[in-house]
């Protein structure tokens, strides 16, 4: 049997992520707080001599595996970069809502890189950033550090930051989709610029919270006026027993809400789930 490399993609969530400016080229630059939670898409990456996807998992709907795949696109992208073969069979297991903001395209490609270099024996710790984020987007360097880190510039620029307290999420999607170029379209020049620098250190969630609550989410505004919902989702999640900060995460229309515990989220993850039957509910922990 051929050996299966298998690769967690887990949610990119931006506890805030503020509009710094706009380059000539209409990229825009950013200043976010990046987390991933132990949530998410799977990738499993076969030899094979020539390249095929395979997707399945209960949002494998309307996705297509077409060449344009961004998942056989990354893995091309590795292969020309260092020297892999030119072929893999790779599927993935579509767990998280299509187009929600919350990486799982960029996650889905950052877990396809991981998987074929480890097939391949490759290494990609040197890949260059910029040409990453200019080859395949934005967030997919991030998502190939898959940890608590700073992100700037249109993504490339990434800086580790101290270990977070524990805490918690629930990620809520209303299962209407929503496209990041539209909600960036709709941004015009409204932005905030960088944030403020992070404190050396939080004693718990909720001064993580607190400072938090501090940022923004500068695609926000554009995203509600596109799809009101955003604001009963974010109402709901307020309403919920220990939610310390609700907030949209990138640009929507994925809502999260932070948690001193896991316990804590499950609750309110049940709560909503019983409640919202019609709404996309999960609660996890930090990615680790």
């Amino acid at each position: 049997m051929p050996e299966t490399l298998r690769e967690a993609a887990p949610a990119k969530i931006n506890l805030f992520l503020q509009i710094c400016g706009k380059r000539a080229d209409g990229y825009h630059l950013l200043d976010s707080l990046v987390v991933f939670a132990a949530v998410g898409d799977e990738i499993a990456a076969e030899d094979s001599e020539q390249w095929s996807l395979d997707i399945d998992g209960p949002f494998a709907a309307g996705l297509s595996a077409a060449d344009d795949n961004l998942v056989l696109r990354a893995a091309r992208y590795l292969a020309a970069r260092r020297g892999g073969p030119a072929g893999a069979a790779l599927r993935l297991t579509k767990n998280l809502p299509v187009a929600s903001g919350i990486g799982g395209g960029s996650s889905d490609a950052a877990a396809a890189i991981r998987a074929c270099a480890k097939l391949w024996n490759l290494q990609v710790e040197r890949l260059d950033a910029a040409d990453v984020a200019q080859g395949l987007g934005a967030d997919v360097p991030v998502c190939l550090a898959r940890k608590a880190t700073r992100m700037s510039g249109i993504g490339e620029t990434l800086t580790p930051v101290a270990p977070l307290p524990p805490f918690a999420l629930v990620l809520v999607n209303p299962r209407v989709p929503l496209s990041t170029a539209s909600v960036f379209k709709a941004l015009g020049g409204r932005h905030s610029g960088k944030a403020a620098a992070l404190p050396d250190t939080f004693a718990d969630a909720r001064e993580l919270a607190v400072w938090l609550n501090a940022c923004t989410n500068d695609l926000m505004a554009p995203a509600r006026e596109q799809l009101p919902v955003i604001r009963d989702v974010i109402a709901a999640l307020m309403g919920t027993n220990g939610c310390l900060l609700a907030r949209l995460s990138g640009s929507g229309p994925t809502c999260f809400g932070l948690y001193p515990t896991l316990r804590a989220a499950e609750h309110a993850a049940a709560f909503l789930q019983k409640s919202r039957p019609d709404w996309w509910v999960a609660a996890a922990a930090q990615f680790a």
